[in-house]
């Protein structure tokens, strides 16, 4: 395996627990990396705002991904880069979330906006980024704001069909992709966790095939095809497992640590 120079890794389903929680595994593991001179950061479909909370704990000092990388913040969430979705894409996919009856949110770089306070992903959202949402009765004048999309339902066979439609929909105008089986993400396009990943690769001096990646979705699948090494978490399905050149544990015994343990290994 290349000796590796800097880390990208996928917060949910990766970093976190189940219960979002950061282990002190996770936590010592990124310490380590710092150690041994390993650069380090994040990137996530998370917004901004769900973010923060992670900067202290692991000492990052990079630049951040929010939105799949489509916005690019500093550590102190100060925004360095953003893109937003063409106000007209924004609202031909909110019609069609809303004719497949899957509940919606609408982010802005500062806030998230529901026009369903009881949707059955609410809660989990507010626990998972530890934000409100904002309630509206209109996505209208927010349109022009966007910089993603959620489609949320636990109909996960449902969420898959709207993916491939949605793809169809936006074509080049916009980047959808489901963040977990409940979560399906439009952001702005031409940009991803791939294109972020080359984005702080070039900012740091560090040669692609010297970047290791980690993640546990489709939407890591961009960055992993950059990367020189990528690790797929042990929860991962079995086509993200596929496209990774390493598989390490679930996210629940603590398979980000050890996969930090392999890139450590080179030093």
């Amino acid at each position: 395996m290349t000796r590796i120079a800097l880390v990208v890794s996928d917060v949910d389903g990766t970093l976190l627990t189940k219960d979002k929680t950061l282990t002190d595994g996770a936590r010592a593991a990124v310490r380590r990396l710092h150690e041994a001179g390993i650069g380090f950061t994040i990137v996530s479909s998370r917004p901004t705002i769900g973010m923060g909370f992670l900067v202290a704990p692991l000492a990052i000092t990079q630049p951040i991904g929010a939105f799949n990388g489509s916005s690019i913040v500093d550590p102190q969430l100060k925004p360095l880069e953003q893109h937003l979705i063409p106000a007209a894409v924004a609202k031909r996919c909110i019609d069609m979330l809303r004719e497949r009856d899957v509940d919606i949110w609408l982010f802005t770089n500062d806030r998230w906006l529901t026009r369903n306070p009881d949707g059955e992903y609410t809660a989990h959202e507010q626990h998972t980024i530890k934000h409100d949402p904002t309630i509206v009765d209109d996505f209208a004048p927010y349109l022009d704001q966007a910089c993603k999309i959620v489609g949320a339902s636990s109909d996960a066979a449902l969420l898959q069909r709207c993916e491939a439609e949605m793809q169809q929909l936006v074509g080049r105008n916009a980047t959808a992709v489901r963040s977990q089986t409940y979560y399906l993400d439009v952001t702005p396009p031409g940009h991803d966790k791939g294109t972020f990943v080359e984005g702080i690769a070039k900012r740091l001096g560090v040669p692609l095939e010297n970047v290791a990646t980690i993640g546990d979705m489709q939407n890591d699948l961009p960055m992993f095809a950059r990367s020189g090494v990528s690790f797929a978490m042990g929860n991962a399905s079995d086509d993200v497992k596929a496209r990774a050149t390493h598989v390490t544990e679930t996210n629940e015994h603590d398979g980000f640590a050890r996969a930090m343990d392999t890139v450590l290994q080179l030093r």
